[in-house]
């Protein structure tokens, strides 16, 4: 049964194996490829708001962060960020990390969630995003340099929480 809690600090060594391999392949986040642990340690745990793993069969398998998308006047509108590893694709890790993080984010006082670089040949992401609410609001022209690719559009996501 697939487990999602809050993330702990000292549990980073645990997180860090699913982030890592999510950089490495550099075809979804724009963080760089060797990002080091302690970088993504900045990235992933202090910056945030808040941070979540998701367990299954005692295994971390997958991550998210919540935080206000902008400072002041836009931190009405959070962002999250997910990975989820290799072996666990395809089991609905990754929604259900999403719907966690809306209800999280409608209990933190969100009104609106947005993802600011969605990678266009992401295209499981692009799907999962949509079938959950989410519209494609903008397209970046060549905006994420895939590592195999090279330049691909990228796009913004959004969702209005307020009245759900």
């Amino acid at each position: 049964m697939l487990e999602i809690k809050l993330a702990r600090n000292d549990g980073f060594e645990q997180i860090w194996p699913v982030i890592h391999e999510v950089l490495h392949t550099g075809d979804t986040y724009p963080f760089a490829p060797d990002t080091t642990q302690a970088e993504a340690f900045h990235i992933w745990m202090e910056k945030p708001r808040a941070t979540y793993v998701a367990i299954l069969d005692e295994e971390i398998v997958g991550t998210y962060y919540i935080k206000a998308n902008q400072p002041g006047l836009g931190s009405h509108v959070c962002n999250c960020g997910y990975m989820v590893s290799t072996s666990a694709r395809g089991k609905g890790i990754g929604r259900a990390m999403c719907q966690h993080s809306l209800g999280k984010a409608r209990k933190l006082g969100f009104k609106a969630m947005q993802y600011n670089l969605v990678v266009s040949t992401n295209i499981g992401a692009v799907k999962l995003w949509q079938d959950l609410g989410f519209d494609i609001i903008g397209t970046l022209p060549k905006a994420f340099h895939h590592r195999e690719k090279g330049f691909v559009d990228a796009f913004v996501m959004y969702q209005w929480l307020d009245e759900q």
